[in-house]
């Protein structure tokens, strides 16, 4: 017997260039993090540069599955990052760092009004995981 690996439900192409989106966004965090992560100096940098770099590889991570998502739906992953933006210093840093997810939940909830298909609830794990970047952000502003 064949087995069919195409997706069972037919997407519409918004939620093909949301996903889009949302890759591009993974990978602009993932470079912004681990240039941080490479430019951050002084005593209360070398206690952020792990987490920063462990953050990095955590939203590549991340690309890559929404990439997976995007491929099973018959759609073709970009490889382009949004706009990257790392700042000067450490202050810097964080603010940046800490903007984005402020208003991720806002415009998930906001895009998102499509029925409950796993990739949706997959995009919602995602989500949960960024909220855990922020926490592990915020106590070093």
């Amino acid at each position: 017997m064949v087995v069919s690996l195409k997706p069972v439900v037919k997407v519409s192409e918004k939620l093909k260039e949301m996903l889009n989106k949302a890759i591009a966004r993974e990978l602009q965090v993932s470079i912004q993090y681990i240039w941080q992560h490479v430019q951050v100096v002084g005593v209360k940098g070398v206690a952020v540069q792990d987490q920063f770099k462990k953050t990095a590889i955590a939203e590549m991570k991340h690309a890559e599955k929404i990439a997976e998502r995007l491929w099973y739906l018959e759609g073709t992953p970009t490889t382009k990052p949004a706009p990257i933006e790392i700042g000067k210093n450490l202050k810097e840093f964080l603010e940046l760092d800490t903007q984005p997810l402020n208003m991720l939940p806002h415009v998930l909830y906001r895009d998102l009004q499509l029925p409950r298909y796993s990739h949706i609830q997959h995009v919602f794990q995602l989500l949960r995981r960024q909220v855990l970047h922020l926490q592990c952000l915020r106590p070093l502003m």
